[in-house]
């Protein structure tokens, strides 16, 4: 994917908006997406899932592959 603010970024914040490190996993970051996804799901039970899935909608979108100007 290109870099920060392109389509793919868009797609993978609205995926994470969905579902939490669902845009991270879309972008090839299999790691960062299962953790994303665990403490979402863990958070959710004590009603604090909102904050990392916030923070995945964010990580997706603002997301620059390394080695991009």
């Amino acid at each position: 994917m290109p870099g920060q603010g392109s389509t793919g970024n868009v797609i993978a914040a609205l995926a994470s908006f969905f579902i939490a490190g669902l845009g991270q996993l879309i972008q090839g970051r299999p790691l960062k997406a299962g953790i994303m996804f665990v403490l979402a799901a863990v958070l959710w039970f004590f009603w604090l899932g909102w904050i990392i899935h916030l923070w995945s909608i964010l990580d997706a979108a603002l997301w620059k592959p390394t080695g991009s100007p």
